[in-house]
Protein backbone atom coordinates (compact mmCIF):
# COMPACT_ATOMS: atom_id res chain seq x y z
CA UNK A 1 0.00 0.00 0.00
CA UNK A 2 1.01 3.74 -0.98
CA UNK A 3 2.31 5.59 1.94
CA UNK A 4 4.01 8.45 -0.08
CA UNK A 5 1.92 11.60 1.07
CA UNK A 6 0.85 12.38 4.59
CA UNK A 7 -2.71 12.66 2.88
CA UNK A 8 -2.91 8.89 2.08
CA UNK A 9 -1.52 8.00 5.69
CA UNK A 10 -4.09 9.55 7.09
CA UNK A 11 -6.73 8.34 5.19
CA UNK A 12 -5.18 4.86 5.81
CA UNK A 13 -5.47 5.14 9.42
CA UNK A 14 -8.64 6.27 9.01
CA UNK A 15 -9.57 3.36 6.53
CA UNK A 16 -8.20 0.77 8.69
CA UNK A 17 -10.35 2.20 12.25
CA UNK A 18 -13.33 1.25 9.91
CA UNK A 19 -12.17 -1.63 7.84
CA UNK A 20 -9.64 -4.10 9.56
CA UNK A 21 -11.35 -6.54 11.45
CA UNK A 22 -8.54 -8.34 12.82
CA UNK A 23 -8.13 -10.08 16.29
CA UNK A 24 -4.43 -8.97 17.67
CA UNK A 25 -4.41 -9.86 21.37
CA UNK A 26 -2.69 -13.47 21.85
CA UNK A 27 -4.51 -14.67 24.77
CA UNK A 28 -1.61 -17.75 25.15
CA UNK A 29 0.88 -15.22 25.01
CA UNK A 30 -0.45 -13.21 27.53
CA UNK A 31 -1.13 -16.10 29.99
CA UNK A 32 2.09 -17.44 29.77
CA UNK A 33 3.46 -13.84 30.97
CA UNK A 34 1.57 -13.79 33.79
CA UNK A 35 2.23 -17.56 34.59
CA UNK A 36 5.93 -16.38 34.87
CA UNK A 37 4.98 -14.27 37.40
CA UNK A 38 2.80 -15.52 39.43
CA UNK A 39 3.15 -19.28 39.02
CA UNK A 40 -0.35 -19.86 38.69
CA UNK A 41 -3.82 -18.74 36.63
CA UNK A 42 -5.01 -16.36 39.51
CA UNK A 43 -3.68 -12.82 37.94
CA UNK A 44 -4.74 -14.11 34.43
CA UNK A 45 -8.18 -15.27 35.58
CA UNK A 46 -8.65 -11.41 37.34
CA UNK A 47 -7.58 -9.92 34.20
CA UNK A 48 -9.81 -12.05 31.81
CA UNK A 49 -12.95 -13.23 34.01
CA UNK A 50 -13.43 -10.56 36.81
CA UNK A 51 -12.19 -7.44 34.18
CA UNK A 52 -13.42 -8.67 30.74
CA UNK A 53 -13.34 -5.21 29.57
CA UNK A 54 -10.54 -4.09 30.63
CA UNK A 55 -8.33 -4.72 27.55
CA UNK A 56 -9.39 -5.15 23.82
CA UNK A 57 -8.30 -7.74 21.40
CA UNK A 58 -7.88 -5.31 18.33
CA UNK A 59 -5.44 -2.62 17.41
CA UNK A 60 -6.08 0.84 17.10
CA UNK A 61 -4.40 2.85 13.97
CA UNK A 62 -3.02 6.49 13.48
CA UNK A 63 -0.67 8.28 11.17
CA UNK A 64 2.84 9.42 11.96
CA UNK A 65 2.21 12.85 11.41
CA UNK A 66 -0.94 12.87 14.11
CA UNK A 67 1.78 10.86 16.29
CA UNK A 68 4.11 13.95 15.97
CA UNK A 69 2.18 16.70 16.49
CA UNK A 70 0.87 15.02 20.13
CA UNK A 71 4.34 14.70 21.05
CA UNK A 72 4.73 18.45 19.84
CA UNK A 73 1.96 19.74 22.28
CA UNK A 74 2.96 17.65 24.71
CA UNK A 75 6.58 19.06 25.00
CA UNK A 76 5.14 22.74 24.74
CA UNK A 77 2.75 22.06 27.54
CA UNK A 78 5.96 20.90 29.54
CA UNK A 79 7.48 23.92 28.32
CA UNK A 80 5.23 26.60 29.79
CA UNK A 81 4.60 24.58 33.06
CA UNK A 82 8.12 24.56 33.72
CA UNK A 83 8.21 28.27 33.66
CA UNK A 84 8.07 30.33 37.56
CA UNK A 85 5.04 32.23 35.90
CA UNK A 86 2.55 30.02 35.42
CA UNK A 87 3.82 27.54 38.12
CA UNK A 88 2.94 30.84 40.54
CA UNK A 89 -0.30 31.73 38.88
CA UNK A 90 -1.58 28.25 39.41
CA UNK A 91 -0.18 27.90 42.60
CA UNK A 92 -2.43 30.84 44.13
CA UNK A 93 -5.36 28.48 43.89
CA UNK A 94 -4.00 25.09 45.09
CA UNK A 95 -4.38 23.64 48.23
CA UNK A 96 -1.64 23.89 50.84
CA UNK A 97 -0.28 20.65 50.63
CA UNK A 98 0.34 21.58 46.79
CA UNK A 99 2.76 24.60 48.17
CA UNK A 100 5.72 21.89 49.62
CA UNK A 101 8.23 21.69 46.60
CA UNK A 102 9.89 18.34 46.29
CA UNK A 103 12.70 17.40 44.22
CA UNK A 104 10.29 14.42 42.89
CA UNK A 105 9.01 15.25 39.33
CA UNK A 106 5.86 12.51 39.73
CA UNK A 107 5.32 9.77 37.63
CA UNK A 108 3.07 8.67 35.25
CA UNK A 109 1.51 11.47 34.03
CA UNK A 110 -1.40 10.58 31.45
CA UNK A 111 -1.92 13.12 28.39
CA UNK A 112 -5.11 12.35 27.24
CA UNK A 113 -6.14 12.80 23.50
CA UNK A 114 -9.39 13.31 20.92
CA UNK A 115 -8.78 13.13 17.56
CA UNK A 116 -10.81 15.17 14.87
CA UNK A 117 -10.85 16.36 11.13
CA UNK A 118 -8.53 19.31 12.45
CA UNK A 119 -6.05 16.69 14.42
CA UNK A 120 -5.44 15.90 17.91
CA UNK A 121 -6.74 17.83 20.54
CA UNK A 122 -5.77 17.55 24.14
CA UNK A 123 -8.39 16.73 26.57
CA UNK A 124 -6.84 16.40 30.05
CA UNK A 125 -3.89 15.67 31.72
CA UNK A 126 -4.13 13.27 34.58
CA UNK A 127 -1.15 13.22 37.64
CA UNK A 128 -1.77 9.77 38.55
CA UNK A 129 -2.85 7.67 35.43
CA UNK A 130 -3.36 3.96 36.05
CA UNK A 131 -2.54 1.18 33.25
CA UNK A 132 0.84 1.23 32.28
CA UNK A 133 2.04 -1.61 33.51
CA UNK A 134 -1.09 -3.32 32.43
CA UNK A 135 -0.22 -1.97 28.55
CA UNK A 136 3.47 -3.12 29.14
CA UNK A 137 2.08 -6.25 28.76
CA UNK A 138 -0.50 -6.00 26.06
CA UNK A 139 2.06 -4.95 24.33
CA UNK A 140 3.92 -8.25 24.19
CA UNK A 141 0.97 -10.64 23.36
CA UNK A 142 0.32 -8.97 20.00
CA UNK A 143 0.03 -10.58 16.78
CA UNK A 144 1.21 -8.79 13.54
CA UNK A 145 -1.43 -6.83 12.04
CA UNK A 146 -2.85 -7.71 8.54
CA UNK A 147 -1.07 -6.72 5.17
CA UNK A 148 -3.24 -3.83 4.96
CA UNK A 149 -1.71 -2.18 8.06
CA UNK A 150 2.04 -3.67 6.85
CA UNK A 151 2.24 -6.16 9.09
CA UNK A 152 2.65 -4.22 12.08
CA UNK A 153 3.08 -5.40 15.52
CA UNK A 154 0.90 -3.21 17.93
CA UNK A 155 2.14 -1.60 20.47
CA UNK A 156 5.64 -1.02 19.12
CA UNK A 157 5.77 2.97 18.39
CA UNK A 158 9.03 5.00 17.71
CA UNK A 159 8.94 8.38 19.49
CA UNK A 160 11.53 10.76 18.00
CA UNK A 161 12.52 7.63 15.38
CA UNK A 162 13.75 6.28 18.83
CA UNK A 163 12.87 2.89 20.88
CA UNK A 164 11.99 3.07 23.99
CA UNK A 165 13.16 -0.51 24.95
CA UNK A 166 11.28 -2.50 27.45
CA UNK A 167 8.24 -0.55 29.57
CA UNK A 168 9.12 -2.43 32.54
CA UNK A 169 12.89 -0.92 32.55
CA UNK A 170 11.69 2.73 32.14
CA UNK A 171 9.35 2.46 34.97
CA UNK A 172 12.37 0.72 37.30
CA UNK A 173 14.41 3.53 36.44
CA UNK A 174 11.97 6.13 36.67
CA UNK A 175 10.87 5.44 40.44
CA UNK A 176 14.53 5.30 41.19
CA UNK A 177 15.21 8.45 39.71
CA UNK A 178 12.45 9.56 41.80
CA UNK A 179 14.12 8.40 44.91
CA UNK A 180 17.39 9.68 43.54
CA UNK A 181 16.31 13.11 43.27
CA UNK A 182 15.22 12.81 47.42
CA UNK A 183 18.02 10.81 48.75
CA UNK A 184 20.73 10.64 46.63
CA UNK A 185 22.65 7.16 46.44
CA UNK A 186 20.95 5.61 49.46
CA UNK A 187 19.48 1.96 48.64
CA UNK A 188 15.65 1.97 47.90
CA UNK A 189 14.63 -0.38 50.26
CA UNK A 190 10.65 -0.18 50.22
CA UNK A 191 7.72 0.85 48.59
CA UNK A 192 4.08 1.14 49.49
CA UNK A 193 1.21 1.22 46.66
CA UNK A 194 -1.55 3.22 48.33
CA UNK A 195 -4.74 3.80 47.22
CA UNK A 196 -8.66 3.24 49.44
CA UNK A 197 -9.00 0.25 50.24
CA UNK A 198 -6.96 -1.50 47.13
CA UNK A 199 -8.66 -4.93 47.42
CA UNK A 200 -12.01 -3.29 45.66
CA UNK A 201 -10.16 -0.98 42.86
CA UNK A 202 -10.43 -2.01 39.66
CA UNK A 203 -7.13 -1.59 38.87
CA UNK A 204 -6.23 -4.30 41.64
CA UNK A 205 -4.52 -6.41 38.69
CA UNK A 206 -2.03 -3.39 37.74
CA UNK A 207 -0.89 -3.31 41.95
CA UNK A 208 -0.56 -6.60 41.79
CA UNK A 209 1.97 -6.46 38.95
CA UNK A 210 4.08 -3.41 40.39
CA UNK A 211 4.30 -5.53 43.59
CA UNK A 212 5.74 -7.99 41.32
CA UNK A 213 7.91 -5.77 39.05
CA UNK A 214 9.30 -3.84 42.44
CA UNK A 215 9.74 -7.60 44.25
CA UNK A 216 11.76 -8.68 41.09
CA UNK A 217 14.52 -5.71 41.91
CA UNK A 218 14.68 -6.51 45.66
CA UNK A 219 12.26 -3.81 46.89
CA UNK A 220 9.93 -5.03 49.55
CA UNK A 221 6.80 -4.04 48.59
CA UNK A 222 2.92 -3.36 49.70
CA UNK A 223 -0.29 -2.84 48.48
CA UNK A 224 -2.32 -1.06 51.58
CA UNK A 225 -5.23 1.11 52.64
CA UNK A 226 -3.50 4.95 53.73
CA UNK A 227 -5.50 3.77 57.09
CA UNK A 228 -2.66 0.85 57.88
CA UNK A 229 0.24 3.85 57.44
CA UNK A 230 1.27 4.82 60.94
CA UNK A 231 3.88 8.23 61.38
CA UNK A 232 6.24 7.60 64.45
CA UNK A 233 10.00 8.74 65.53
CA UNK A 234 9.91 10.42 61.32
CA UNK A 235 9.26 7.22 60.12
CA UNK A 236 6.00 6.49 57.68
CA UNK A 237 5.77 2.92 58.59
CA UNK A 238 3.16 0.06 57.58
CA UNK A 239 2.72 -2.34 60.46
CA UNK A 240 6.63 -3.28 60.57
CA UNK A 241 7.95 -2.43 57.65
CA UNK A 242 9.77 1.05 57.28
CA UNK A 243 8.02 2.86 54.22
CA UNK A 244 11.07 4.35 51.89
CA UNK A 245 8.33 5.61 49.05
CA UNK A 246 4.81 5.91 48.35
CA UNK A 247 3.30 4.82 45.25
CA UNK A 248 0.38 7.21 45.31
CA UNK A 249 -2.77 6.02 43.63
CA UNK A 250 -5.08 7.61 45.45
CA UNK A 251 -7.42 10.48 44.34
CA UNK A 252 -7.63 12.61 47.18
CA UNK A 253 -5.21 14.83 45.35
CA UNK A 254 -3.89 17.12 48.03
CA UNK A 255 -3.87 14.54 50.82
CA UNK A 256 -6.75 16.18 52.70
CA UNK A 257 -8.87 13.49 54.14
CA UNK A 258 -8.30 12.10 57.97
CA UNK A 259 -6.69 9.08 57.60
CA UNK A 260 -4.39 10.50 55.22
CA UNK A 261 -2.64 12.54 57.92
CA UNK A 262 0.30 9.98 58.66
CA UNK A 263 1.07 10.35 55.27
CA UNK A 264 0.68 14.17 54.50
CA UNK A 265 2.46 14.74 57.85
CA UNK A 266 5.40 12.53 56.86
CA UNK A 267 5.24 13.55 53.52
CA UNK A 268 5.19 17.28 54.79
CA UNK A 269 8.65 16.58 56.82
CA UNK A 270 10.11 15.02 54.14
CA UNK A 271 10.53 11.94 56.01
CA UNK A 272 8.91 9.86 52.83
CA UNK A 273 9.10 10.06 49.09
CA UNK A 274 5.58 10.26 47.55
CA UNK A 275 5.11 9.98 43.87
CA UNK A 276 3.01 11.49 42.35
CA UNK A 277 2.27 14.28 44.73
CA UNK A 278 0.06 16.96 45.83
CA UNK A 279 2.26 19.70 44.29
CA UNK A 280 2.57 17.35 40.43
CA UNK A 281 -1.15 17.62 40.35
CA UNK A 282 -1.24 20.97 41.47
CA UNK A 283 0.71 21.84 38.21
CA UNK A 284 -0.53 19.44 36.11
CA UNK A 285 -4.16 18.02 36.63
CA UNK A 286 -6.09 20.30 37.88
CA UNK A 287 -8.77 21.10 34.82
CA UNK A 288 -8.55 25.45 35.97
CA UNK A 289 -5.08 24.94 34.57
CA UNK A 290 -6.50 24.43 30.66
CA UNK A 291 -8.17 27.51 30.76
CA UNK A 292 -4.81 29.24 31.32
CA UNK A 293 -2.90 26.92 28.86
CA UNK A 294 -5.16 28.19 26.09
CA UNK A 295 -5.44 31.56 26.78
CA UNK A 296 -3.41 33.38 24.64
CA UNK A 297 -3.38 36.42 26.10
CA UNK A 298 -2.10 34.93 29.67
CA UNK A 299 0.38 32.81 27.74
CA UNK A 300 2.21 36.34 26.29
CA UNK A 301 1.76 38.34 29.28
CA UNK A 302 4.38 35.54 30.97
CA UNK A 303 6.37 35.73 27.71
CA UNK A 304 5.33 32.28 25.92
CA UNK A 305 6.78 33.00 22.41
CA UNK A 306 4.20 33.18 19.73
CA UNK A 307 5.39 29.46 17.96
CA UNK A 308 4.54 27.72 21.17
CA UNK A 309 1.40 29.74 21.75
CA UNK A 310 0.01 28.90 18.56
CA UNK A 311 0.60 24.91 19.12
CA UNK A 312 -1.41 25.04 22.19
CA UNK A 313 -4.17 27.10 20.58
CA UNK A 314 -4.70 24.07 18.28
CA UNK A 315 -3.90 21.67 20.02
CA UNK A 316 -5.73 21.99 23.36
CA UNK A 317 -9.73 21.54 23.55
CA UNK A 318 -10.61 24.92 24.69
CA UNK A 319 -11.70 25.30 27.83
CA UNK A 320 -12.92 28.34 30.33
CA UNK A 321 -13.49 28.63 33.95
CA UNK A 322 -17.17 28.43 34.89
CA UNK A 323 -18.73 31.13 36.40
CA UNK A 324 -22.43 32.64 37.95
CA UNK A 325 -21.51 35.76 35.35
CA UNK A 326 -21.54 33.54 32.19
CA UNK A 327 -24.64 31.23 33.24
CA UNK A 328 -26.70 32.18 30.31
CA UNK A 329 -23.92 32.15 27.69
CA UNK A 330 -22.78 28.77 29.22
CA UNK A 331 -26.18 27.45 29.13
CA UNK A 332 -27.22 28.75 25.44
CA UNK A 333 -24.08 27.09 24.13
CA UNK A 334 -24.50 24.05 26.35
CA UNK A 335 -24.73 21.26 23.82
CA UNK A 336 -21.21 21.99 22.31
CA UNK A 337 -19.47 21.71 25.60
CA UNK A 338 -18.87 19.51 27.96
CA UNK A 339 -18.33 20.40 32.25
CA UNK A 340 -15.65 18.87 34.48
CA UNK A 341 -14.89 19.42 37.93
CA UNK A 342 -11.74 21.07 38.19
CA UNK A 343 -10.00 18.49 41.05
CA UNK A 344 -12.15 15.91 39.13
CA UNK A 345 -10.58 12.53 37.57
CA UNK A 346 -11.67 9.73 34.97
CA UNK A 347 -15.62 10.64 34.60
CA UNK A 348 -16.43 11.35 37.56
CA UNK A 349 -18.97 14.47 38.32
CA UNK A 350 -18.12 15.12 34.30
CA UNK A 351 -21.45 16.13 32.14
CA UNK A 352 -21.66 16.39 28.71
CA UNK A 353 -23.65 19.88 28.16
CA UNK A 354 -26.35 18.17 25.82
CA UNK A 355 -27.11 15.84 28.78
CA UNK A 356 -27.37 18.72 31.18
CA UNK A 357 -30.75 18.94 33.42
CA UNK A 358 -31.02 22.88 34.97
CA UNK A 359 -30.70 21.26 38.60
CA UNK A 360 -27.09 19.64 37.19
CA UNK A 361 -26.34 22.71 35.58
CA UNK A 362 -27.25 24.64 38.69
CA UNK A 363 -24.43 22.50 40.85
CA UNK A 364 -22.07 23.14 38.22
CA UNK A 365 -22.40 26.89 38.70
CA UNK A 366 -22.00 26.54 42.55
CA UNK A 367 -19.02 24.17 42.37
CA UNK A 368 -15.14 24.77 40.94
CA UNK A 369 -15.74 23.54 36.98
CA UNK A 370 -14.69 23.91 33.83
CA UNK A 371 -16.48 24.30 30.44
CA UNK A 372 -14.43 22.72 27.46
CA UNK A 373 -15.48 22.89 23.80
CA UNK A 374 -16.76 19.51 22.68
CA UNK A 375 -14.47 17.32 20.66
CA UNK A 376 -15.98 14.18 19.63
CA UNK A 377 -13.85 11.72 19.72
CA UNK A 378 -12.81 9.08 16.55
CA UNK A 379 -13.98 5.62 16.15
CA UNK A 380 -13.02 2.55 15.70
CA UNK A 381 -15.11 -0.50 14.12
CA UNK A 382 -14.96 -3.67 15.72
CA UNK A 383 -16.63 -6.79 14.32
CA UNK A 384 -18.93 -9.36 16.55
CA UNK A 385 -20.22 -12.15 14.94
CA UNK A 386 -22.26 -10.55 11.59
CA UNK A 387 -22.68 -7.13 13.21
CA UNK A 388 -19.88 -3.97 12.95
CA UNK A 389 -20.13 -1.68 16.21
CA UNK A 390 -18.10 1.50 16.22
CA UNK A 391 -16.36 2.35 19.43
CA UNK A 392 -15.06 5.63 20.65
CA UNK A 393 -11.48 5.94 21.05
CA UNK A 394 -9.32 8.03 22.90
CA UNK A 395 -5.18 8.09 22.93
CA UNK A 396 -3.16 8.63 26.32
CA UNK A 397 0.25 8.90 26.37
CA UNK A 398 2.21 8.11 30.26
CA UNK A 399 5.19 10.56 30.53
CA UNK A 400 7.99 11.48 32.74
CA UNK A 401 9.63 14.42 32.82
CA UNK A 402 8.38 15.32 29.19
CA UNK A 403 9.09 12.44 27.53
CA UNK A 404 6.28 9.33 26.38
CA UNK A 405 7.37 6.27 28.28
CA UNK A 406 4.36 4.39 26.73
CA UNK A 407 1.08 4.96 24.13
CA UNK A 408 -2.22 3.07 24.40
CA UNK A 409 -5.41 4.00 23.18
CA UNK A 410 -8.96 3.19 25.19
CA UNK A 411 -12.03 1.90 23.76
CA UNK A 412 -15.47 2.24 24.90
CA UNK A 413 -19.43 3.91 24.29
CA UNK A 414 -21.20 5.93 26.27
CA UNK A 415 -19.98 9.52 27.55
CA UNK A 416 -16.48 8.94 28.57
CA UNK A 417 -13.97 6.04 29.05
CA UNK A 418 -15.71 3.13 30.88
CA UNK A 419 -14.01 -0.06 30.81
CA UNK A 420 -17.61 -1.61 30.75
CA UNK A 421 -18.03 -2.30 26.66
CA UNK A 422 -18.01 -5.45 25.51
CA UNK A 423 -14.83 -5.42 23.06
CA UNK A 424 -13.53 -1.82 24.95
CA UNK A 425 -10.96 -1.29 27.11
CA UNK A 426 -7.22 -0.66 26.53
CA UNK A 427 -6.28 -1.60 22.76
CA UNK A 428 -2.28 -0.91 21.79
CA UNK A 429 -1.36 1.17 18.47
CA UNK A 430 0.00 0.94 14.91
CA UNK A 431 1.53 3.95 13.75
CA UNK A 432 1.60 4.15 10.03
Amino acid sequence: MNHTTKQNCSLTAEQLNSTCHCLSLNRKALRDQLISLDKNDGLYRMMVDEHPYLFAESAVFINKDCLDKQLEIIAALEQVIARPAFQQSVLAYAPDSAQFPPKAHGVFLGYDFHINQDGPKLIEINSNAGGALINALLIRAQNACCGQAGGQRPGKVCFQGKATGQPEELFIAMFNREWQAERGAEPLRSIAIVDEDPKTQYMLPEFLLFKQLFEQHHIDTVICDPSELEYRDGVLWQGDLKIDLVYNRLTDFSLEATKLQPLRTAYLAGDVVVTPHPRNHALYADKRNLALLCNDVFLESIGVDTQIRDILRQGIAHTILVNNEDSKDLWSKRKHLFFKPAKGFGSKAAYRGDKLTQRVFNYILDHDYVAQTLVKPSERQLEFGHDKVNLKLDLRHYVYQGQTQLLCARLYQGQTTNFRTPGGGFAQVVVL
